[in-house]
């Protein structure tokens, strides 16, 4: 039996598992990147949500519903590896990837049968940590126009049984309206003060979003569409998921949350290094980031141009070739890779980002280009994709300026913040109901921050450069460089959006859907973690209370 082909064999017999892994693979160090083989493992595709009652797509029946169960399981990251303890949607890591339709409700019954204590290092010091709980957890699906209700606050938290919940805990079973563009969603733990903890463990998942304009489209589907969850993990010599329990400098706190995590091991869809055996023709990849702090600029190795059709949001107007593109964390992005010149041929995905250079991270995947094509590539990609139409700047009621910076919290550790406030401030971002507002972005650190809002979609204006240490002093705006336009991948409608160093970053948006409360904050998980997350308020009128 060929250990390399199907792990799961071994799934019901870890014993027999283990023996067959030390008698091939000996040398392996799960810690050790440079002794894990690379593009051995198959790239999994995630399972398909099934819904507790058959529905049509096209409309027929009024809702679809789930149940879906946090808890805690056994994953083989590889097949090199022994099984390793992760927490699971429905016993699956990734989760099973819920598919729905415009305008159809999905009512999702999320309940969790985690453990009652944390197998990562949890910091008792953080907003949420103190008195909580130590195992929470509230699912946000990102990306989604909802009701406050349903949509995860960090403070709708609940524990195993929902024995105890949180202070905005509304209800158990959320309901998802769909009432907006197909697009790529994701969902996700945001449990106050351990997101970045949960999120790692392995609560993560995709949504796809459809809808009658794209079901018109010839675009690649079925088995040729693939969601691609990339993250970074690291893993101890015993195969265990690795966090670390302190920063790399002294504090008083054990553990303690760190400034940022790199993992040093490139995951896909739950595998380590893997590779995906596909025919000469056209296939379509709904990209997520999914790591808590590490981004990404990717590529081909042999030069082949992406040929991008959409963002956060859903397709964007027209396609649109790019080379290479930067993917932050919680952004996604969807596109096409055209196979059908490479037949015989192994292309690698490339990480070409130096933010954290550690060996291995510069490889995500390979595509093997060996399989025999089972007929004519029937499908195509439009000149058009949709017709959009975003926010009027006539149109704008109030235009903000939003500043992001550091202090030291009482234990000397670092803490980001926005406008100097911690999460427990008084609200300062209360917006009126289908109010259309420009927000500015300052970033004066030495680091970016994906900016995430939830409930709305965005879109970029521009980046400009401005001189921080005048800023860092007077308070003032001095511009050093033009107006940036958004770059070729980040033209369509936003949900996260890469706030520079030292730049202004320029967003519209139109908060239209829901009134109630919400948050904004930077997707570093850490960040969010540590105080950089504020309230979002939506009113009916400005002058409602």
């Amino acid at each position: 039996m060929n250990l390399n082909e199907d792990s799961s064999l071994y799934d019901n017999d870890e014993e027999d598992y283990n023996e067959e892994r030390s008698n091939i693979c000996p040398l392996v160090d799960p810690s050790d990147p440079k002794t894990i083989p690379k593009f051995v493992d198959k790239l999994p595709i995630p399972v398909i949500a099934k819904p507790m009652q058959g529905i049509d797509r096209k409309g027929n029946e009024e809702s679809e519903q789930y149940k879906i169960i946090m808890k805690e399981a056994k994953h083989y990251f590889s097949c090199y590896f022994p099984p390793t303890k992760v927490w699971t949607y429905n016993g699956l890591y990734p989760g099973p990837t819920i598919e729905a339709f415009k305008n159809i409700p999905s009512y999702v019954l999320w309940e969790n049968q985690l453990p009652n204590k944390h197998f990562l290092p949890y910091d008792k010091t953080l907003h949420g940590t103190i008195d909580d709980p130590e195992v929470k957890t509230v699912v946000h699906l990102h990306g989604a126009k909802v009701k406050s209700s349903s949509d995860g606050h960090p403070e709708a938290w609940f524990t195993r049984d929902f024995k105890v919940v949180g202070p905005e805990f509304k209800k158990k079973v959320y309901k998802y309206e769909n009432y907006q563009s197909g697009a790529t969603l994701w969902y996700h733990d945001h449990a106050m003060g351990q997101t970045r903890l949960n999120v790692y463990a392995g609560l993560a998942g995709m949504y796809i979003l459809r809808d009658e304009l794209e079901e018109r489209l010839n675009l690649p589907k079925g088995e040729y569409e693939i969601p691609l969850i990339i993250q970074d993990k690291s893993f101890t010599k015993e195969g265990e998921l690795f966090y670390p329990s302190e920063p790399p400098f002294p504090v008083e706190v054990f553990p303690s949350i760190v400034p940022g995590f790199f993992g040093n091991t490139i995951v896909v869809n739950g595998k380590v290094w893997p590779y995906l055996d596909v025919e000469p023709r056209k296939y379509r990849f709904r990209i997520l980031n999914g790591s808590n702090r590490r981004q990404y600029i990717l590529r081909l190795d042999n030069s082949e141009e992406f040929i991008q059709i959409g963002t956060d949001g859903g397709l964007i107007e027209a396609p649109t070739k790019i080379s290479e593109f930067k993917i932050m964390p919680a952004e996604r992005i969807d596109l096409i890779i055209d196979f059908s010149k490479y037949k015989g041929e192994k292309i690698t995905l490339m990480n070409d980002d130096t933010s954290s250079q550690d060996p291995g991270t510069e490889m995500i995947m390979r595509f093997n280009v060996k399989k025999q094509l089972k007929g004519k590539d029937e499908s195509s990609i439009p000149d058009i994709l949709r017709t959009s139409h975003g926010p009027n700047e006539n149109t704008v009621s109030k235009k903000r300026r939003l500043t992001f910076g550091a202090m030291t919290d009482r234990y000397g550790r670092p803490m980001l913040h926005i406008d100097g406030m911690s999460w427990s401030d008084p609200v300062t971002e209360t917006v009126e109901l289908d109010s259309v507002e420009i927000w500015n972005l300052i970033n004066p650190m030495p680091v970016p921050h994906p900016v995430h809002i939830h409930l709305i979609q965005f879109k970029l204006l521009w980046r400009r450069a401005f001189d921080v240490e005048h800023y860092e002093n007077t308070g003032k705006i001095i511009f050093t460089g033009e107006e940036e336009p958004p770059k070729d991948y980040e033209r369509g409608f936003k949900d996260t959006i890469d706030s520079e160093p030292g730049k202004v970053t320029r967003i519209i948006m139109q908060f239209k859907g829901y009134s109630g409360d919400f948050v904004w904050h930077c997707h570093f998980l850490e960040h969010e973690d540590h105080e950089m997350m504020r309230p979002l308020k939506v009113v009916k009128y400005l002058n409602s209370k």
